[in-house]
């Protein structure tokens, strides 16, 4: 009997995913057996196309606004959900458990992903696809294929091991041949996991093994952006080695992993400087904009983007963060309410943080902060709307009439929006913009080079990669600091740059910051160095406002128990049917009819 291709098969509900390249655009017959797909040139590259529908994508939830339409930094200290229905509320009260938990979707994507990626890898044909060597992005085309397939495996791992900790390692058995499973065989995945930091390393080695046979960049982009190149190993294998040499995976503060992970980061500011189109920050020269401009404008075309996850021409995700007054033909709910905490994180145009800084006025916030405030978070009085259209105003989110405090399905919690990824579309005559979720972006690989070399050799050496960062925004160099000085500057620079991109919730947990603190004994540091206590601002008075202080509306404080909110749960039936797997510590593993397991 021949077998059939499987796969799971990911619903769009209100939105329209498509990508720019023809490659990405292929579709493909999941009815088809194997030997259909594989002897068939168009058909198996339908099948290496469709693995990339497995990749991590954080607007991925906005197709279910009901549940899931807002930022995972909800499930952090950055932002909390207007919607009181969103299923990241329950990660911060710790109020779900390994059979009801509704967010274990990186377990399922990521396996189907690295099944798909194997499959590919042992039944793709160079005598299909084709392997001569000729000039241009299809040089060897079966071994750069292959390569994706592997780099997107690797990726896909990584998902795991973020998420979920401990991995199993589903690469090549014995005799070399990439692992298949018996999917009418579920016993096959009863295997143990592999340790986490293990796991990174095995991640970064797959990375080298794929870098000879990828481009470091595509030479043609308007047929191939979207898919996994060079650079892309580059930079996973610093995302790798960097979350490895974490305190979360390296309890005794291994320096050679630092060392490691420094070196990595290095490589790929050596590979992308040979390259003839390198990438780099997005930077026209406005200090004022450019960082909110690189979200919003064309990724195809913008050279710090890495690696996006496809594009979402949609209106629903500027629905989800626009402030709740505007509204027209279409209405804006704005559901996705950064904290004051993370507010507070944004220094003085001097550099320094609020509270040392006597310019710093609490009546007049906003007044001569990092650029990157206004640009990524819109306030009382922030100026927002389409001046075509007539919309053009003050946000207000005065107490308790204000246009943009709070109506019946959107509002702010905390005093804010978020502006970073909203498009300045017309609600009375509304376009459709795209959107891409960048899963590596240049701004990130110089924020894991500053903090993996700061913990290898000191200030001096790392200096240079985040002030890069701080120039595109306007912000003044830095000098002069300890180790660990740089480190606190370090992490509030990476909380900042990459807010609202899916990293501080494994940031939050792999410099375990929750440790030395609790609820109570943290409430006289400064609210930005506060991650049980969420904050927000009450204005009152919008001509004239007063700004009061305190604890956000929702979520005032957060749960987080250890070791157990340091990952996920895997899925209980997963683990029931392969118990080798083993549960994460803190999670039960319950029996069928839901009693905690013996």
């Amino acid at each position: 009997m021949k077998r059939v291709i499987k796969y799971m098969a990911t619903a769009l509900l209100t939105v329209s995913l498509s990508a720019c390249s023809d490659f990405l655009n292929k579709e493909y017959d999941t009815s088809m057996s194997e030997d259909q797909v594989f002897k068939n040139k168009d058909n198996t590259r339908g099948f290496l196309a469709n693995i990339y529908t497995n990749l991590p994508d954080g607007f991925s939830g906005y197709t279910n606004g009901q549940f899931l339409g807002a930022s995972r930094d909800c499930m952090t200290d950055n932002a909390i959900s207007f919607w009181s229905v969103h299923y990241y509320h329950g990660v911060l009260t710790d109020s779900y458990s390994a059979v009801n938990h509704p967010l274990l979707t990186p377990w399922s994507d990521s396996m189907v992903g690295i099944r798909k990626a194997n499959q590919f890898m042992k039944n793709a044909r160079p005598s299909v696809i084709g392997n001569t060597e000729k000039d241009g992005d299809d040089n060897r085309l079966y071994d750069r294929n292959i390569a994706e397939a592997r780099l997107l495996r690797a990726i896909f791992h990584m998902t795991v091991v973020g998420w979920f900790g401990d991995a199993p390692i589903i690469g090549e058995d014995e005799s070399g041949e990439p692992i298949v499973f018996d999917l009418s065989n579920p016993g096959q995945m009863n295997m143990e996991r592999t340790p986490a930091p293990e796991a990174l390393k095995w991640i970064a080695d797959q990375c080298d093994l794929v870098k000879a046979d990828l481009p470091f960049r595509y030479s043609n982009e308007t047929e191939n952006w979207g898919r996994v190149n060079g650079a892309v190993a580059y930079a996973l294998k610093a995302r790798a080695l960097l979350y490895r040499a974490s305190k979360l995976h390296n309890g005794s503060n291994n320096a050679q992993y630092w060392r490691e992970a420094a070196e990595a980061a290095r490589d790929f500011f050596t590979a992308n400087n040979r390259c003839s189109n390198p990438y780099r920050l997005y930077a026209t020269g406005d200090t004022s904009n450019d960082y909110y401009e690189c979200f919003v404008t064309n990724p195809v075309y913008n050279d710090e983007f890495i690696l996006c996850r496809s594009l979402w021409s949609t209106w629903d995700i500027d629905l989800f963060l626009a402030p709740c007054g505007f509204s027209g033909t279409i209405n804006s709910t704005g559901r996705v309410n950064p904290t004051q905490n993370l507010v507070d994180c944004y220094e003085t145009i001097n550099g320094l943080p609020i509270d040392k800084d006597a310019t710093y006025d609490p009546q007049n916030p906003y007044r001569n902060r990092d650029p990157r405030l206004s640009q990524t978070i819109l306030h009382h009085g922030a100026m927002w709307g389409d001046r075509d259209q007539e919309e053009y105003r003050a946000v207000d989110v005065s107490y308790p009439d204000g246009v943009d405090y709070q109506e019946l399905h959107g509002g702010t919690l905390t005093g804010y929006y978020t502006k970073k990824f909203l498009n300045n579309i017309s609600y009375k005559n509304p376009s459709v913009p795209n959107h891409a979720w960048p899963i590596f972006r240049f701004g990130e690989v110089l924020l894991n080079a500053a903090e993996a070399i700061n913990e290898a050799e000191g200030p001096d050496a790392a200096y240079q990669y985040i002030n890069e960062l701080r120039a595109r925004a306007g912000m003044p160099a830095y000098s002069g600091m300890t180790q660990a000085e740089l480190r606190e500057r370090i992490r509030n620079e990476r909380r900042i740059e990459l807010c609202f991109e899916d990293h501080r919730f494994f940031d939050e947990r792999r410099w375990m910051i929750f440790a030395d603190q609790n609820v109570n004994s943290e409430k006289s540091l400064p609210l930005y160095q506060q991650c049980y206590n969420l904050y927000g601002v009450t204005v009152t008075n919008a001509n004239n406002p007063s700004y009061e202080y305190g604890p956000a509306q929702m979520h005032a404080s957060r749960a987080f128990n250890a070791p157990k909110n340091y990952f996920f749960p895997l899925p209980d039936d997963e683990v029931k049917r392969a118990p080798n797997l083993k549960q994460n510590p803190g999670w039960e593993l319950t029996n069928t009819s839901g009693s905690e397991a013996e």
